[in-house]
């Protein structure tokens, strides 16, 4: 017989007395409590009943349960509709825990209503059956509102540049062909001229500057087109927007950083021994900011660590270890095993903002000579692109939850050479010769001077 393997209970699988889920909707929720019978050992009391999405009514649901003295709240994550129940209920006092809808559904085959929903939900909750998802605290939550918000002006902004370039073209105005950034000085300054009715080549030519001077006949010839009146007005149009949107980027930004140096966990510790804002940026500080830190990691820049800390807090007890943090970013494969066979799974959509960031972090550290960079050099070459890219996200989120668990901890990069300077010598002669055997050779080897 083989020995039995122990297998530790989580956090959230205990055993509970006092319990209450709510089934969200849009409008109201629908509200179970499961308490022990007062006169009948043994025996549950399951009460349903429907509470109004209002803030007085989910506040006065809160008093309720608090009086109850329930144990835990669940709440499934439907929409946005989660929000004023988790919110107020967190307020009173009440442990809330907010859980994926796929993992609260009820058994196949029953009956589906909500008084059911929230009845087999609280059910769950009272058997530890069910994992909470992450929810930041509150001043993470409002700090990601802001970066979210950024991301997805930034990506407008992207979209109103492309909608002039495809203006250009309709002009038969073939600049982005010769400028590689249409939004630049040079770039910007021409397509300011061609609305102000400036039609000479020439002239348009003239006014690039740096690099882009020495393509002046090349400048010339795009610059030929078509551009009239009517382009001139929806150019005007575009780049206002995209003045607009910048502008409001900015603003963003400056109350990014606001926020994130109001938090006690972002600050370091400067050479002097300061700990107030702002401190922890110089090279010289006796504990960099976290902010400073994720900087140094290759591929992330100071708009990148201030999502990443947006997204997966500062707080890394939520995940035990690095590839905890790993699993929740959907980075790393699901694992299926049944008998003897066993394969991996998909790796899941996972929080897309994070997702988005570390893979565009990949793409950059992959073109650097760097570990990360001949990290991706190796795996690409028997896994693919789209794999290698995804196995350095990994790793640079490996990194990031490691300098974020440990305040004083600084990253330090192995280098290119780190997988060269590991390999057996003996192990690589033996199987080079055993190949140049393989094809009819008999090799001598003579160490060099």
């Amino acid at each position: 017989m083989m020995e039995p393997v122990e297998i530790q209970d989580e956090e959230h699988e205990q055993i509970l007395e006092r319990v209450a889920a709510v089934d969200v909707a849009k409008a109201s929720g629908m509200v179970c409590t499961r308490v022990p019978h007062e006169s009948r050992p043994g025996r549950r009391v399951t009460k349903v009943w429907e509470v109004p999405a209002t803030t007085n009514a989910i506040m006065e649901l809160g008093e309720y349960l608090a009086g109850l003295e329930v144990q835990k709240v669940t709440l499934e994550s439907t929409s946005d509709y989660w929000r004023p129940f988790y919110y107020l209920l967190e307020a009173a006092g009440l442990e809330v825990q907010l859980v994926n809808a796929r993992e609260a559904k009820g058994v196949p085959g029953r009956p589906k209503s909500d008084k059911l929903d929230c009845v087999w939900q609280a059910k769950l909750t009272e058997r530890g059956m069910l994992r909470p998802s992450f929810v930041p605290p509150a001043e993470i939550r409002q700090l990601r509102d802001y970066t979210r918000l950024r991301v997805d002006l930034t990506r407008e902004r992207s979209r109103h540049a492309q909608r002039l370039e495809k203006l250009l073209e309709d002009a038969l105005i073939k600049l982005s062909t010769v400028a590689t950034d249409l939004m630049g000085v040079s770039g910007r300054a021409m397509v300011e001229a061609l609305i102000g009715g400036e039609r000479d080549p020439q002239v348009l030519a003239g006014l690039a500057r740096g690099r882009l001077k020495v393509k002046h006949a090349a400048l010339v010839q795009a610059l030929t087109g078509r551009f009239d009146a009517h382009h001139g007005e929806l150019a005007r149009m575009l780049l206002d927007q995209y003045d607009a949107l910048s502008a409001q980027i900015t603003r963003l930004t400056a109350r990014i950083e606001e926020l994130i140096a109001a938090i006690p966990e972002a600050r370091g510790v400067d050479a002097s021994g300061a700990t107030g804002p702002g401190a922890g940026e110089a090279p010289d500080a006796a504990v960099r900011s976290a902010i400073a830190r994720l900087d140094e990691v290759p591929g992330i820049g100071r708009h990148g660590a201030q999502l990443i800390i947006a997204e997966v807090g500062l707080d890394m007890t939520r995940f035990p270890t690095a590839g905890h943090l790993a699993s929740w970013a959907k980075l790393c494969p699901r694992t299926i095993q049944s008998g003897a066979r066993s394969r991996g799974g998909k790796t899941g959509k996972g929080n897309p903002y994070l997702k988005g960031l570390l893979g565009e972090a990949a793409a950059a550290a992959a073109k650097t000579d760097t570990f990360l960079g001949e990290r991706y050099r190796r795996i690409v070459k028997r896994r693919g692109k789209l794999k290698a890219l995804v196995a350095v996200a990994r790793s640079i989120l490996v990194i990031i939850w490691h300098l974020l668990a440990d305040p004083a901890a600084t990253f330090c990069d192995l280098g290119a050479g780190y997988y060269a300077s590991r390999i057996s010598t003996d192990r690589k002669l033996k199987n080079h010769i055993r190949q140049i055997e393989a094809l009819g050779f008999t090799v001598s080897l003579t160490k060099a001077a």
